[in-house]
């Protein structure tokens, strides 16, 4: 996959089964965003196997196909073929975002756990059908918010904060910028009753960090503002967005989203995050650190002891996948609990809602 494209980028992490082959066996439907790559290659290192794929478009399967052609993959000729066999315990997504509820739905309804990219739905309408049907069949929405759970620094950071080493966390700034490659996007990428608006896109993985690293388990939007400075060619693209939120806890975030990443730059997105506790703080650079090392992973803070750097690249790995599996066996939340799936959802939903348009 191009790391200049976002798209497309699917990053691969370190070998860590929790089962052996063929103890759990996922699929793949909705193939619409290259994010699936990711997300399959996450749940083949932890020991799943993948059994089928199934989307509208035979191209996309061929291609899937190809690229998984030694795990045995086979296209299936419908949802339903997948939803009947019972080897299949989970069920990876990433179709159209605007349809992505409604598949989750379906699938939970036919006894499978699901696990769909980020923004995992795009109304607040959405939100409550998932919540009933979680109700309803027991069943897992869990959501693939990549830019923590597939980037080793930002594992590495949160290690960092349960370890003690920054105190309590009281504010994260975000900044996810990526290249927009319009020629490369599908149309539905450009409308926003499809893909949501910036902030309940790519401001999804902002607002999931925030959470995660706060601890907070709710928060408000104070302020949230979207623009379109230099599309104007795409009338309903948001190429700028920015969001305050205070969590339930006290702690204070604000992320900035667009799609201007430079021409230049060696990969999609000069992705930062930075962490201030009470006794110290973290940068995160996460995909390259510009004029440097076109490689990412790069951790900096300081604490009480002085200042340290470590490159992570390989050397974390991306837990949250063999965590899943058998949080989906056990029945237990340990990768990630579902109110805090939804959480997320919800509130970069409500950013956006509540965004000023800006020019």
């Amino acid at each position: 996959m191009d790391k200049k494209d976002g798209m497309n980028y699917a990053p691969k992490g370190k070998p860590n089964p929790v089962v052996n082959k063929g103890e759990f066996v996922f699929a793949a439907i909705g193939l619409d965003h290259g994010h699936i790559y990711g997300m399959s290659n996450g749940l083949l290192e932890a020991g799943a196997s993948l059994k089928w794929v199934y989307d509208p478009d035979p191209a996309k399967v061929e291609a899937f196909i190809n690229t998984y052609e030694k795990e045995g993959v086979k296209a299936a000729e419908s949802e339903e073929q997948i939803y009947n066999d019972p080897e299949v315990k989970l069920v990876a997504a990433a179709c159209v975002t605007s349809e992505r509820a409604a598949l989750g739905v379906r699938v939970m309804r036919a006894g499978k756990d699901y696990f769909v990219d980020k923004a995992p739905l795009t109304t607040l309408e959405q939100l409550e059908m998932v919540k009933a049907a979680i109700r309803e069949t027991g069943k897992k929405y869990m959501v693939s918010y990549s830019e923590r759970l597939q980037v080793e620094s930002a594992v590495y950071a949160g290690e960092l904060i349960k370890q003690g080493a920054i105190g309590r966390v009281i504010q994260v700034l975000g900044m996810g910028p990526h290249r927009l490659n319009a020629p490369s996007r599908p149309d539905w990428f450009f409308e926003k009753d499809k893909y949501g608006g910036i902030l309940c896109d790519i401001g999804s993985h902002q607002i999931e960090q925030f959470l995660y690293y706060t601890g907070a388990t709710d928060a408000s939007v104070v302020n949230s503002e979207i623009g379109n400075y230099n599309h104007p060619e795409y009338p309903e693209l948001d190429d700028f967005g920015d969001a305050t939120l205070v969590g339930n806890n006290g702690a204070m975030g604000y992320f900035r989203v667009d799609w201007f990443t430079p021409d230049g730059l060696s990969t999609w997105g000069d992705g930062r995050t930075f962490i201030l506790g009470t006794e110290g703080y973290i940068e995160l650079r996460k995909y390259v650190d510009v004029a440097k090392e076109e490689s990412g992973d790069h951790v900096f803070w300081a604490d009480k002891d002085g200042e340290h750097y470590l490159n992570v690249s390989g050397q974390v790995g991306f837990p949250y996948f063999g965590q899943l599996i058998l949080d989906c066996i056990n029945r237990t939340e340990n990768a990630m609990t579902q109110a805090h799936a939804l959480k997320a959802a919800e509130l970069c939903v409500k950013a956006q809602m509540l965004a000023r348009k800006v020019k």
